[in-house]
Formats: C-alpha cells, structure tokens, sequence
C-alpha cells in the first residue's frame, strides 16, 4: 500500500506544481535507433512513458474488423508465463500503472512507474508486447465485453448517427466501418487471428515515442532499447488515403424517441496543411462545443432547440472531414437543419468579427499550459506532437502562432473550409418535416 500512495502523492505533487511558460524538450536517440521526445522533471521519483503505434483498425480487414480492439484489451490479460490474474497481481507488486488502447488510426500503451522499478516495469509490458497470451479463457470474457458494448450502441442513436455518417462518407474503406467490428465479426475472431492483429500493428516501424519525469536523456535511449527488444521491425502496410465521398442532402434513420440526433459535415483539411492552425481557430470560434460559440449562441440559446451543438476537425491519419453533432426535438428536426445551413453561410460570407478573434486568442492561449498539468499529461502530449507531425518546438511556439493569427488569415479559411453547399446530414430519430 505504501508504494502505491508513493506514486498517487507523487502524481499530486506534479499535477499541483505552477505552470510553466516554457517546456524543455530533449530529442533521444537510443542505440538501436528508436528515437523519443523527453521532458525531465527530476523532483518527484516518477516516470510517465507514452507509446504510440500508427495504424490502429485501419490495419483490420473486413473480415476481422475489431480484431486490433480485441487484441489491445487482451495485453494485459497475460503475457509469458503469467495468466491474466498472475500479470495484474505483478502490475500491483510493482505499483504501476499499464494502460493499453486502440482506436482508428493507433494503438498506444500508457506507462506510470516509480523510478526504481524502471526495469522491472519495462520487462513487464516488454512480455505483453511481445509473448501476448491470449489464453482461451481471456479471449472469451474479453470478448464477451465486446460484444455486449456492441450491441448496445446498435441501440444508441449518437452511435447509430456517427456510423450512418462514416458509411456515406467513406464507404469500403476502413474509415467506413467501426473500430471495434461488428457483433459478426467479434464473434468469430479467435486466438490466431489475435495473433495476426497483433502482428500487423506491434512494430518498430510506426511507433512514437514520450517520456516525462525522473530519468534522463541515456537512461531513456536504454530503457525503450529494452523495451523494444524482440519487437519486429516492420507491421503491415498503412492502407490508402480515404476521400470524403457522401453527397451533399439529408438521409433519415428511423429511431424511436422524442429526439432526433443530427450528425452533419462536409469534406475537412489535412493535419498537415500549412493553415491547419488557422481552422482550428476558426471551428473554435464557430463551434467549439461550448457557451459562445455561434452556434450554441444560434441554436441554444437564441432558439432553445438544444442543449448542446458542437463542431469538429476530424482530421486523422488517413483522410480528413469537418463533422458537427446535436440533438433537438422531432419537431425541430427541420428548423434545426435550416438554421445550420444558415450559420455556415453566413460564416463563409461574413467571416468572424475582430473580437471574436481576440476573445479566442485570449481563450484558446490561457487554456494551452493547463495540458501540461503532470508528467502523464506531458508525455502523451509529446508521444501525440510527433505522431501529428509537429516540430520539436511547435509547444512553445503554438500560442504565438495564434496571437500572430490576422482576421483576414482568419476569415480566408473560413470562406475556404465552410462550404454550405457540401453539406451532408444524417437524422437519427423520428424527424417532422423530413423523409
């Protein structure tokens, strides 16, 4: 027990540390040529470590769709000699916290661990990583979970309204389907075919590496050249780009209940373009999901139709979309749609104002430290820089890049990324005025 209060009151020493203008990233280049981004902060004996893998579901096939999910879950289920009980029993002797997860576009495996446990801890997940279990028994529970999750969102009209949108959006490609597979596809998935999940996206090939807390720059390049040991060099292929495909109109799926979830959007922009950051701004001002925005202002408070209406940039590893969600009464489906349409022609036309520009700078610069509110916090954010493609530097940089943002910048993406005439619905629900 006291080991385990050891880590908890470090993790609050570090969360309650004050915020800091400027963070010190060191590039790490182990042995073998594994390469991370390391933030050291050697005052609390902890030690957060964030993996990302590229590829994700993506990498699943039509057939085994879920499969990367099903074998993620199962990492911690056993690993070598350890069944699942005996590998949770060793996590809690060693006082760590082990984390992994899957979703579209990555796997990713969370490490917490108190300094002098470093090497025991890197062997522990090193023996998920690489001599997975996946024991009947595991499989079938684990399984189980699955299926029943699946078979509630069949049920959910937010999920119904999200897949409805990929299938028109993309179609055959991965990002048409679910990550987590059909109830078919689950329910047939066994031990091999685990086995080859875990194959195709366990590699060294497409891994990202951040750490932060008690270590420095030589023992991280040692401690990931352990972990990586026996871990392949290659996974499988990263599948094609996707092409945002639905056509532009309005589609209905019959739900019983007073409400009608709206899912809406049109084809988005790249991660990667020059002027991603200008978009972000742009959506935040529009529909960042909270009070303010044009949207909440349109459609919730004006108008009461909702309580919550939000936009987003879904801008992931292999394509790119501009979504919005809410949820309004049956019987303002339809005026709810009209005054959508409306507020993303007049922010294309119109564009935003020179104080709604300076109010989200203010905003969107005074919340950007409160991400790096503990080692953990900075650690993924380091592994998630390099996956996204930034700069070493892009942290430090980030909020003078949006002071130095221009209203006309501002709204020359505006007129560029809302395109009223693109746009494509998807209504869950019984909808008034609407076929």
């Amino acid at each position: 027990m006291t080991r385990f209060l050891a880590l908890a009151v470090g993790v609050f020493i570090t969360l309650a540390a004050p915020l800091r203008a400027e963070v010190a990233i060191t590039p790490v280049t182990s042995e073998s040529g594994l390469q991370a981004w390391l933030v050291e902060e050697r005052s609390i004996p902890i030690v957060a470590l964030d993996l990302i893998f590229a590829g994700g579901a993506n990498l699943d096939s039509d057939a085994t769709a879920g499969a990367t999910s099903l074998m993620t879950a199962l990492l911690s289920e056993g690993a070598g000699d350890m069944d699942a009980q005996a590998f949770a029993a060793r996590t809690e002797e060693l006082a760590a916290r082990i984390s992994f997860d899957a979703g579209r576009d990555t796997v990713s495996v969370s490490l917490r661990f108190l300094t002098e446990d470093a090497d025991e801890v890197i062997d522990h997940v090193r023996a998920a990583l690489t001599d997975p279990r996946f024991d009947d028994d595991a499989i079938a529970r684990v399984r189980g979970q699955m299926l029943s999750k699946l078979r509630r969102d069949a049920l959910d009209p937010n999920t119904l309204a999200s897949r409805a949108f990929a299938q028109a959006a993309y179609g055959d490609h991965p990002y048409g389907r679910v990550s987590d597979g059909s109830v078919e596809t689950v329910a047939a998935l066994d031990r091999a075919a685990l086995l080859a999940a875990h194959e195709r996206a366990i590699a060294r090939d497409r891994v990202f590496i951040g750490a932060a807390g008690d270590i420095d720059a030589p023992e991280l390049a040692r401690l990931i050249d352990r972990l990586f040991d026996g871990i392949p060099q290659e996974g499988a292929p990263i599948p094609d780009r996707a092409a945002f495909a639905a056509a532009p109109g309005v589609d209905v799926i019959p739900f019983d209940g007073p409400q009608s979830v709206i899912a809406f959007g049109h084809d988005g922009i790249a991660r990667d373009d020059p002027d991603f950051l200008t978009a972000f701004v742009v959506n935040e001002v529009f529909g960042g999901g909270r009070f303010g925005t044009r949207l909440m202002e349109s459609l919730r408070v004006q108008r009461g139709l909702t309580y919550g209406v939000g936009s987003f940039l879904a801008s992931g590893l292999l394509g790119e979309s501009y979504q919005g969600r809410m949820s309004t009464d049956n019987a303002n489906a339809a005026a709810a749609i009209d005054l959508l349409r409306e507020e993303w022609a007049r922010i294309a036309q119109d564009g935003i104002s020179e104080d709604d520009l300076s109010r989200i700078q203010t905003y969107l610069t005074g919340a950007y430290p409160l991400r790096f509110d503990g080692n953990g916090a900075i650690a993924s954010s380091m592994a998630s820089m390099q996956y996204q493609g930034f700069d070493i530097d892009y942290v430090n940089i980030r909020n003078d890049l949006i002071d130095a943002l221009t209203l006309d910048q501002v709204n020359a993406m505006a007129a560029r990324l809302f395109d009223v005439d693109a746009l494509y619905f998807v209504v869950v629900g019984k909808p008034e005025g609407l076929e």
